[in-house]
């Protein structure tokens, strides 16, 4: 959908003031903050409710494995998008690769946090109301920070500001150090809460694994004392 938006928006509004590819970079920034996070949250809570997830965690399939082989499919198809949006920017040759590489930054970021809520939530109903309202704040934020500088004050210290921020100097100037330090600082805070999130899943599910094997094992014992009660005829 954004995609499409920025393609018609670009091509047929075009208002004396306005920089450069205004809606390119306003769409690419609400689209990091949407399309990856909720489609991460949405896959991984559709398996956490079908109890795929446990069966990979019973497997011991580490977090970072789970990560690579579920948010990979999610990171090409976003990739793509990123793509379109830097050609819709005009953008060619190194423009064009920093571009996407600020993209991808975002989208790689959008995705550990949409895969945390997911893990996190109990079902796809509760992902849902739980990603909503960060997306919005990822989304959002940044475009109105633009209008607002108390607003600005705060959006600052997300990641999707900051890849704006990116992506607004691309041909101009790169990007500042005090941007890839709250994206650095970003980065590892969501990792950190990702697994934090996993392993608190699995140490759960461990403990309920561990209560159902006490109990088969109680109900064997008992089964097989009351076989030997049994009298002889």
């Amino acid at each position: 959908m954004f995609p499409l938006l920025t393609a018609v928006m670009q091509n047929t509004i075009d208002m004396q003031g306005m920089q450069d590819n205004f809606f390119v970079i306003l769409f690419a920034t609400m689209y990091i903050g949407m399309a990856p996070l909720t489609s991460m949250a949405a896959i991984i809570s559709e398996e956490k409710e079908c109890n795929t997830l446990r069966v990979l965690l019973m497997s011991n399939v580490k977090a970072g494995e789970y990560l690579l082989g579920t948010g990979g499919y999610v990171f090409m198809i976003c990739t793509i998008g990123a793509l379109f949006f830097g050609i819709m920017g005009n953008f060619r040759g190194e423009e064009l690769a920093g571009f996407v590489l600020a993209m991808c930054v975002g989208i790689v970021l959008s995705l550990l946090l949409g895969a945390a809520i997911g893990v996190r939530s109990r079902g796809q109903m509760a992902a849902t109301s739980i990603a909503v309202p960060v997306m919005m704040v990822l989304s959002f934020l940044p475009m109105l920070a633009a209008f607002n500088e108390k607003i600005a004050k705060v959006s600052k210290y997300i990641f999707s500001q900051q890849v704006s921020k990116i992506m607004e100097g691309i041909g101009t100037h790169g990007a500042g150090t005090e941007s890839m330090v709250i994206i650095g600082i970003n980065f590892f805070a969501v990792v950190l809460f990702f697994t934090f999130c996993y392993r608190r899943l699995w140490f759960g599910i461990s403990v309920v694994i561990t209560e159902e094997t006490l109990r088969a094992g109680c109900a064997l014992h008992t089964a097989g004392r009351g076989l030997h009660a049994v009298p002889r005829q």
